[in-house]
């Protein structure tokens, strides 16, 4: 795979065989994050699980310390008096058959969509549209609740939703570049110690087998495994 001149110069800081502590790790995505744009910071970590067994399906969500640094944009699909719930919560958009019409013609421009349990009936016709693209409500990660406030302000405070994907790793976005390094390494540490937390009784050997941070357009950075115990 072919990069740019930018992306080759960063690369040059990084040892491609090394892995480095978290700390290392953080200095590094912040160095090479030099695009024009504020670039997110990422995590891969890659489990030793079968995703393909129900058993050993990784999947959360986290309240990150210090947010994504990214403005999410909350949809509640809900009736009344739980849609006023939503818009004093500080929700995005509000609504029900206006929002279902608009998905059924192609329009998914939100972060996360919430959803009262009495409308999932409705709410589970859309799984081929939302599904693909990570929308579906889901009472596992606090997205299917009557708990409408709590929900919307929990989403906009910084938490995120995570699973395993076929090859075995989960992503997720921690912080952008301009993040103090407190704040990445702290947000680092939660995302990483809820992972270790979520392991399947059924997961043998080597449960976490590589972790890898870099910044949106940057090259990954391996961090040693020896300091995920610090992490948790």
């Amino acid at each position: 795979m072919k990069h740019g001149k930018r992306y080759n110069e960063a690369a040059k800081k990084i040892e491609p065989q090394k892995a480095y502590s978290l700390s290392e790790a953080i200095d590094l995505v912040k160095q090479t994050a030099s695009t024009k744009f504020t670039e997110s910071v990422d995590i891969a970590i890659r489990l030793g699980v079968d995703p393909k067994k129900a058993d050993q399906m990784v999947r959360g969500t986290v309240t990150l310390p210090h947010g994504t640094g990214k403005e999410v944009r909350v949809l509640v699909l809900a009736k009344p008096p739980k849609d006023q719930e939503a818009k004093d919560a500080g929700a995005d958009h509000v609504g029900l058959e206006e929002y279902i019409e608009k998905f059924k013609s192609g329009w998914t421009d939100v972060d996360v969509v919430i959803a009262t349990p009495d409308l999932m009936s409705e709410v589970g016709k859309l799984g081929k549209i939302l599904g693909p693209r990570g929308l579906m409500p889901n009472p596992k990660s606090g997205t299917v609740t009557n708990d409408i406030a709590e929900a919307v302000k929990e989403v906009k405070a910084g938490k995120i939703e995570f699973r395993v994907d076929k090859a075995g790793v989960v992503h997720a976005t921690v912080g952008k570049a301009d993040f103090e390094k407190r704040q990445l390494e702290e947000n680092i540490k939660a995302f990483i110690g809820t992972i270790q937390r979520l392991k399947p009784p059924t997961s043998k050997g080597q449960y976490i087998n590589g972790i890898s941070l870099s910044s949106t357009m940057g090259p990954g950075i391996k961090i040693d495994r020896s300091h995920i115990s610090a992490a948790a």
